[in-house]
């Protein structure tokens, strides 16, 4: 099932900044056969459901492996049944 989210993940216990994880997250992102589009706050996805919910599964298996102690993350998804959701149709 095709699906579009918005994914922010927050690390949190690790200081001010939090770029060296963030450009992890779009690294992992990447090995995926998604659409992103990463933004001031998080990063709009577009894929399979199941393979969005892995890459959530996956990040925050891979920071915690990294060092961040403590994760968290706000995923909204959206999936229709009259079409296939993309993030081009959510332009204005």
């Amino acid at each position: 099932m095709k699906a579009t989210a918005e994914l922010q993940v927050m690390p949190i216990g690790g200081g001010v900044s939090v770029r060296k994880q963030v450009v992890r997250i779009v690294e992992l992102l990447n090995g995926y056969d998604f659409i992103i589009e990463t933004h001031a706050s998080g990063t709009n996805i577009e894929g399979e459901l199941a393979e969005i919910l892995t890459a959530v599964a996956q990040i925050h298996e891979a920071l915690h492996k990294e060092g961040s102690v403590r994760l968290v993350s706000l995923l909204k998804l959206e999936t229709r049944t009259d079409k296939t959701p993309t993030l081009a149709g959510k332009r204005l």
